[in-house]
C-alpha cells in the first residue's frame, strides 16, 4: 500500500466516521455506555472487597486463588460487561438493531479485554504482562472494528530489505510477541520437568540437575527456533550473522562461557553436589545450589557465597562427604607428668564419647605423641558424620568434656612456670637486673 492510497482509505475512514458520529442515536448510545460504566464502577467498591474476603479463604490451591482474585480485581468490568449485554438485549427487543451497534461494539471490546487481563495475571512478570495485555487487546479491537486487514497492510509496508530477507514492521511485531509466548511456555514446561527429576529418587543430585538444566536450555531453544520458523523467517539466513555474534560473545564472555562448562563438567563428574560439605580457600559450608555460573555455598555463620564453577576445576577443593559422610577430627592436648598416661587415653576416650556428634561406630583413640617440656603430649581422634553443623563447636564440646573428666579423676593440665634468679653486685651494691637469670622451673 503507498502513500496515495494510504491517504486515501484514510479519507473515507474518517467520511464514514463522521457520518456515524453525527447520527442521533450515536450520542444516545455513548451516554447509555457511560452511565452503565459508571454504576458497575460504583456498585464495584461495595462488592469487590466482600467476594475478595471470601475468595482468600481458599487454601491448598494457589493457582485458583490467582485467577479468582485476578477475576474479582476486574469486578467493574464483569459488571459493566453484564449491563451491556442487558441494555444491547432490551434495545434489539424495543428498537432496530442499528440504533444498538455501538453498544454491541463495546460489549466485544469489554469482553475482549476482561478476558486478555485475566489470562495474562498468570504472567508474573508485570511488565510483559501488561505489554502483551495491551497488545492483545489492540489485536482484538482491530479484529472486531474490522480494521485488521488494512492494519496488517500498513505494518507489512514499512519493510526493510536485507539481502534475500524483507524485514517487515509485521514480521518483526509477529515474530517477537511468538517468541515471547513460545520462551514462556517453554520455560513453564522446563520448570515442571525439573520439578519432576528433582523427585526422582533414582538420579544422584549432580544429574538430577544436569538434566533439569539441560532440559529447560533446550526447550528455550527449541522454542526459538519455531517461533522464528513460524513466521516464515529462513534461520540459514542469518548463519553468517549469528556465526559473527557468536565468536563476539565468545570473546566478550569468555568468563561467563567458562564458567558453564565448568559447571558441565561438574556435574558429569559428580564431584560436588547439593548437600556436600566443602572447603576452598578459607571458605567452609555445604553446598546449597548448583547454577549454570556458580555454586552457592553456605557458611556457618549464615553467609552466602556464590563461587563461580571455575574455581572448583582449577583450585584445589576439600570434599569433606564426597565418598562417605563420616570425618575424623583431631583435638590436641597435654597433662601433668605425675598423671598415668594409660589412664589418661582411657579417660580421654570416655570424655568423647559422651559428647552427642561424637559417632559410636568407630570409637575415638588417644595416643601420646611426645614428652614435652612441661607437659605429656596427646592427641584424641574422633568421628563425626555432620560436618556442615559446624566443626570449633565439636572440638570446644570435645575439649570441654576433657576438662570435666580430669577435674574428676585429678588429672592436672600443666602451664609453663618461669624462675627469676636475682644476683648481687659484687662490690655488695644494688642488684643488677642485666646480670640475672631467667630459667625455666619445673612444674614438678
Amino acid at each position: 500500500m503507498d502513500l496515495e492510497s494510504l491517504i486515501a482509505e484514510l479519507h473515507s475512514w474518517g467520511m464514514l466516521a463522521l457520518s456515524y458520529l453525527t447520527a442521533p442515536w450515536f450520542a444516545y448510545q455513548v451516554a447509555i455506555i457511560a452511565v452503565l460504566f459508571g454504576v458497575a464502577k460504583v456498585l464495584s467498591l461495595r462488592v469487590e472487597p466482600r467476594l475478595e474476603a471470601r475468595a482468600r479463604e481458599i487454601k491448598g490451591h494457589p493457582g485458583l486463588l490467582r485467577v479468582v482474585v485476578a477475576l474479582l480485581r476486574r469486578t467493574e468490568w464483569i459488571l459493566f460487561s453484564l449491563f451491556l449485554f442487558i441494555a444491547l438485549t432490551v434495545m434489539r427487543a424495543v428498537t432496530w438493531p442499528s440504533r444498538s451497534h455501538f453498544i454491541a461494539i463495546a460489549l466485544s471490546l469489554s469482553l475482549a479485554w476482561l478476558f486478555v487481563a485475566v489470562l495474562s495475571r498468570v504472567i508474573r512478570n508485570r511488565l510483559v504482562a501488561r505489554t502483551l495485555s495491551w497488545l492483545a487487546w489492540i489485536y482484538v479491537a482491530l479484529v472486531i472494528l474490522g480494521f485488521d486487514d488494512e492494519a496488517g497492510s500498513f505494518l507489512d509496508s514499512m519493510a526493510l530489505p536485507l539481502g534475500e530477507v524483507r524485514l517487515s514492521l509485521l514480521l518483526i511485531l509477529k515474530a517477537v510477541l511468538l517468541l515471547i509466548a513460545t520462551i514462556w511456555v517453554a520455560v513453564i514446561l522446563g520448570r515442571y520437568f525439573d520439578e519432576q527429576v528433582q523427585k526422582s529418587e533414582e538420579l544422584t543430585p549432580s544429574i538430577r540437575v544436569l538434566i533439569g538444566k539441560v532440559a529447560k536450555f533446550g526447550l528455550i531453544l527449541v522454542a526459538g527456533m519455531i517461533a522464528l520458523s513460524s513466521v516464515g523467517i529462513d534461520l540459514s539466513a542469518f548463519t553468517v550473522f549469528t556465526g559473527a555474534v557468536g565468536l563476539g560473545l565468545g570473546f566478550g564472555l569468555q568468563k561467563v562461557i567458562s564458567n558453564f562448562i565448568s559447571g558441565i563438567i561438574i556435574l558429569l563428574d559428580k564431584s560436588i553436589k547439593p548437600g556436600d560439605t566443602i572447603s576452598l580457600e578459607g571458605t567452609f559450608g555445604w553446598i546449597r545450589e548448583l547454577r549454570a555460573r556458580f555454586v552457592s555455598v553456605v557458611t556457618r555463620d549464615g553467609r552466602e557465597y556464590l563461587i563461580p564453577n571455575e574455581d572448583f576445576i582449577t583450585n584445589r577443593v576439600v570434599n569433606w562427604s564426597f565418598s562417605d559422610e563420616l570425618v575424623r577430627l583431631d583435638v590436641n592436648f597435654g597433662v601433668s607428668y605425675d598423671a598415668d598416661p594409660h589412664e589418661v587415653s582411657k579417660l580421654a576416650i570416655e570424655a568423647a564419647m559422651t559428647v552427642g556428634r561424637v559417632e559410636d561406630s568407630r570409637r575415638p583413640v588417644c595416643w601420646l605423641t611426645g614428652f614435652g617440656d612441661s607437659s605429656l603430649d596427646f592427641v584424641l581422634r574422633f568421628w563425626i558424620r555432620d560436618p556442615q553443623q559446624g566443626l570449633t563447636n565439636v572440638r570446644g564440646k570435645v575439649l570441654l568434656a576433657l576438662w570435666d573428666t580430669f577435674k574428676e579423676n585429678n588429672v592436672g593440665i600443666p602451664y609453663p612456670h618461669r624462675e627469676i634468679i636475682m644476683k648481687k653486685d659484687p662490690e655488695g651494691g644494688t642488684v643488677d637486673p642485666a646480670r640475672s637469670e631467667i630459667g625455666t622451673l619445673d612444674p614438678d
